[in-house]
């Protein structure tokens, strides 16, 4: 897995982006939510990027992001908050 790669190729289809919105509780524009994704997946560490099957899940706490993204096509699948554990 190289995540220069996935920055490099990674796209949206025209329905994700209410989807995101509807998961982040947002009303980001298309740019908005592509900037912001492509921030959160850089600054990400490497190691919080993990293939199971045929995506990727790039977890980043400090945001409380985690982005779905399909190993093929570089596609940003869907978004999720990160659930907080309670100590």
């Amino acid at each position: 897995m190289d995540k220069t790669e996935i920055l490099n190729n990674i796209c949206y289809t025209k329905l994700v982006y209410d989807r995101i919105n509807k998961k982040l509780k947002s009303n980001y524009s298309k740019t908005e939510i592509e900037t912001l994704l492509f921030a959160i997946l850089k600054e990400t560490h490497e190691q919080d990027f993990q293939k199971i099957g045929k995506n990727f899940y790039v977890s980043n706490v400090r945001n409380n992001i985690k982005i779905t993204i399909n190993s093929n096509t570089y596609r940003i699948i869907t978004v999720d908050r990160l659930i907080k554990t309670k100590k």
